[in-house]
């Protein structure tokens, strides 16, 4: 596959998928005590004064598609051929993309005071975050000029809009237990932008024509791109100050006077201020894309589309974007199932609202611990109307677990 399968590709290699963030929920693991920063990571007198991570990634990636298009894409991808017969054309049917990774490369907490349970801690870390809608018809133009009447003109059939951002995360998070009942954590963050990218496409205009085997298209709508000094290589993704920006985090853990543990955060509120070497494109142009029946049709359409895109008018500048924050809400129980208490059951219930997005989940986990082994059942709803369950195993000798989803 070419430049416009590639990041699609990644759908179907999945390391961890969206659910299992909630399932490290009470866990007491590192991951657990950095996304939420009034849980604790030590426990008195059982636990050593350091915890980290030994520079072994903890990895979270995940990317959804939802719409006419997965039949299109799977056959693509496994079969070397589009299969289009669930597209519908010219009714204004979309495919929503979600996108987010997460990956730890430094986690270190100290344990700082018996008496009073407090931590500090340092991590760094690297996200991900995109969102996209794209047409039917999009999808259905990658495979020539079949699924249209030649010699029809289709207007905004091709309004496709995404956003895209990458960036490095440096945090110092500090955890206290204020009293018996209550904790709180913040998390400082220092924010190095990678890249960032945003495209609306606000009205469009194609005419197809089959005897030659082409399409004349006409976009307009406006592109945000930020600066990268030439090629964007691997090295690019090295943290730089070259778009700063910063975050925080906080949160505050109760527990009732009949155990219930209610927990809310704010995470990762903040913005990344991008490079003023910064382009924001105009376009409003139009292109001829011949071809669409050869085995080059993918990167013909991707180059004409860039060169419309690109063949605007532009002004350079700096701007300012949010980060994926969120605000969550949890409750906690734990139950003992039996009389020698070697079964502990812990239902927590969360409910997770993007700050700057319509995005929302919500969450059912239940864990099971025998000693030191935790199996827990996840299951998951949000707003694309989408049921995952999914389950994990997880050790809390070794802090390896093994996370398997069903969407």
């Amino acid at each position: 596959m070419k430049k416009i399968l590639l990041v699609l590709c990644l759908f179907f290699f999945t390391v961890k998928i969206y659910a299992q963030q909630f399932s490290q929920y009470n866990t007491g693991s590192l991951y657990d005590s950095f996304e939420n920063p009034s849980q604790r990571a030590f426990i008195p007198d059982s636990s050593k004064k350091f915890a980290s991570n030994f520079l072994i990634p903890n990895i979270n990636f995940n990317f959804f598609l939802s719409g006419d298009a997965q039949a299109s894409l799977k056959s693509r991808v496994f079969d070397n051929k589009y299969d289009n017969s669930a597209l519908l054309i010219n009714q204004g049917r979309v495919n929503l993309v979600n996108l987010n990774a997460n990956v730890y490369f430094v986690m270190l907490k100290m344990f700082s005071s018996f008496n009073g349970d407090t931590e500090w801690g340092f991590s760094w870390q690297a996200k991900a975050e995109g969102q996209g809608v794209i047409t039917d018809e999009s999808i259905a133009a990658l495979n020539g000029t079949q699924s249209f009447t030649s010699g029809n003109t289709y207007n905004n059939i091709f309004n496709n809009n995404y956003y895209y951002q990458t960036y490095h995360q440096i945090s110092v998070t500090y955890r206290e237990k204020v009293f018996k009942q209550l904790s709180i954590g913040f998390k400082l963050s220092a924010l190095l932008g990678i890249q960032y990218q945003k495209l609306d496409i606000t009205n469009s205009k194609a005419t197809f024509d089959a005897a030659n085997d082409t399409v004349g298209l006409g976009l307009k709508g406006i592109y945000h791109n930020s600066y990268v000094p030439g090629h964007f290589t691997t090295h690019d993704y090295l943290p730089t100050l070259r778009n700063p920006g910063a975050s925080i985090s906080m949160g505050a853990t109760y527990r009732t006077e009949d155990s219930f543990i209610i927990q809310g955060n704010i995470k990762d509120l903040g913005f990344i201020h991008w490079s003023s070497l910064s382009r924001v494109y105009n376009f409003d142009n139009s292109a001829n894309i011949k071809g669409l029946s050869t085995p080059q049709r993918e990167d013909s359409v991707y180059n004409k589309v860039y060169n419309v895109i690109h063949g605007g008018n532009f002004t350079q500048g700096s701007f300012t974007t949010p980060v994926d924050g969120r605000a969550e809400l949890s409750i906690n129980k734990s139950l003992w199932l039996d009389d020698d208490r070697m079964f502990k059951y812990s239902p927590t219930l969360v409910a997770s609202k993007e700050l700057f997005y319509p995005g929302f989940v919500g969450a059912l986990v239940n864990p099971i611990q025998y000693e030191k082994y935790i199996l827990t059942l996840t299951t998951s709803y949000d707003d694309l109307k989408t049921f995952n369950l999914g389950v994990q195993f997880y050790d809390e000798n070794t802090k390896l677990g093994v996370f398997y989803r069903q969407r």
